[in-house]
């Protein structure tokens, strides 16, 4: 960091320690559920979070090279989410079909 900023780093340890609290949380998050759909946001914000921390890191020791990191994190976060998306919906489809599949054999049964 350039000298003379100490309200930039003030800034940035602050920002630090409000990243690293965060990615804490979430990773409880991550851990206790309780249903897919948290813990996919829970990962997605740990992706969010580690692209803030590149960042800062890119600020405290002035070093463009951790941005681009940052980005490619970024995108890999988002087709990351985006498959773990269809997967959750492509679940809870199969899911509603067995449902439905289930009930069709009980009136079946019923009506038998």
């Amino acid at each position: 960091m350039p000298e003379g900023s100490s309200v930039l780093s003030l800034a940035v340890d602050a920002a630090f320690i409000m990243v690293i609290l965060a990615a804490s949380l979430a990773v409880l998050r991550l851990a206790r559920g309780p249903s897919l759909p948290d813990r996919v946001v829970a990962l997605d914000l740990i992706t969010v979070l580690a692209v803030a921390f590149c960042a800062l890191f890119a600020i405290a020791w002035d070093n463009d090279a951790f941005l681009d990191v940052a980005i490619a994190l970024a995108l890999v976060a988002f087709l990351a989410t985006v498959a773990l998306a269809r997967f959750a919906e492509r679940r809870s489809a199969s899911r509603e079909e067995l449902a439905a599949a289930q009930a069709e054999k009980r009136i079946d049964d019923a009506n038998d």
